[in-house]
């Protein structure tokens, strides 16, 4: 093979991803932990509905850190993604297509996601 002098394509290390990309990622990664948190959401409920002694041994789970890093996790995933989806239901309509107004609404997203987790997580008295 000869040394050419033609550009070589962007690598991953060196090519940063648009804020739309990765929220196209993102959406979809939090689809799947939506999944499997309403697989442990329905655990939780059958359990309760078993009887109180089974709900009983999950409290310890749910209360300590590693449950609460993930109902944090689920909670923000759930708003990330339902925000990402609303601006989807927009680009499915035809609107909001311009480039200023893509980043506008990625970054509007990301943001109301916080908000809506902060918000939630001291309304239930969780932090």
């Amino acid at each position: 093979m000869s040394n050419s002098k033609h550009p070589t394509s962007p690598h991953l290390q060196i090519y940063r991803l648009p804020l739309t990309a990765l929220l196209s990622i993102t959406h979809r990664i939090t689809g799947v932990i939506l999944a499997f948190g309403c697989i442990l959401l329905v655990w939780v409920l059958a359990a309760a509905a078993h009887s109180a002694s089974y709900y009983e041994a999950m409290v310890p789970h749910l209360q300590s850190w590693y449950g609460q890093l993930f109902l944090l996790g689920f909670v923000f995933a759930l708003y990330l993604h339902f925000c990402n989806g609303v601006r989807h239901l927009f680009w499915d309509a035809g609107h909001g297509f311009e480039l200023e107004t893509v980043d506008l609404t990625a970054k509007l997203a990301i943001a109301l996601a916080v908000v809506l987790t902060v918000a939630t997580w001291v309304v239930a008295g969780l932090g």
